[in-house]
């Protein structure tokens, strides 16, 4: 089996490396640590399974996963992340994603994971299946699950304090589409400014 393990800390790739080895032994373990590296990695070599961290510096694995799945790569796709599930799970289903973990119950769960979705099926858990049943009631959800994943995007980095032309730099995109998305997350969320949507981004577990 081939795997590729796509995140931005070294000790996590290790730890997951290990995980995996118990149950396959001869594994080829592919590594990344940014999107540019996991991008190279799919496009140039034949991948059985990709582990990729929602949170990586740059272009997100949001991002990274869309691109895969726009450069016709069919792989099943494991989302990880230390954010709740709540926050993610959906939204990496919608962008392609096989299945999603939360990195703290990993050790539990990712061999469960990648048997499921290597056998071709979505690896969720009951609390994300619920979700996804009601999500079409929009008028139970939080503010933030009607953000789009760039909205949201953009969020999380105001939230970490990065200035507009870092953010735009980051996202490769101008200056005046930040403040564009900015000004949108001031009019959807009901917050008149920075210090507040960095609240409620860390009051919701955004970041």
């Amino acid at each position: 089996m081939r795997v590729l393990i796509a995140d931005d800390h070294a000790i996590v790739r290790k730890g997951l490396i290990e995980l995996l080895r118990e149950a396959y032994p001869d594994m080829q373990v592919f590594e990344a640590s940014n999107s540019h590296q996991a991008i190279d990695v799919v496009t140039q070599s034949t991948i059985d399974v990709i582990l990729l961290d929602i949170s990586m510096p740059g272009r997100n694995g949001l991002d990274t996963l869309k691109q895969i799945r726009s450069s016709g790569v069919k792989s099943p796709v494991l989302m990880l992340s230390m954010h709740p599930e709540d926050q993610y799970a959906i939204r990496s289903l919608k962008a392609g994603a096989s299945g999603f973990i939360n990195k703290e119950t990993a050790t539990e769960e990712l061999l469960t994971a990648i048997q499921k979705i290597l056998s071709g099926r979505k690896y969720i858990s009951a609390s994300v299946a619920e979700k996804l049943a009601d999500a079409g009631d929009r008028s139970s959800r939080p503010a933030h699950e009607l953000l789009s994943d760039r909205e949201l995007q953009v969020l999380q980095k105001i939230a970490e304090g990065k200035p507009v032309s870092q953010i735009a730099d980051e996202l490769s995109l101008s200056v005046n589409t930040i403040s564009t998305y900015r000004t949108r997350l001031l009019e959807k969320l009901g917050i008149g400014n920075n210090a507040g949507l960095t609240r409620y981004a860390i009051d919701n577990d955004l970041i």
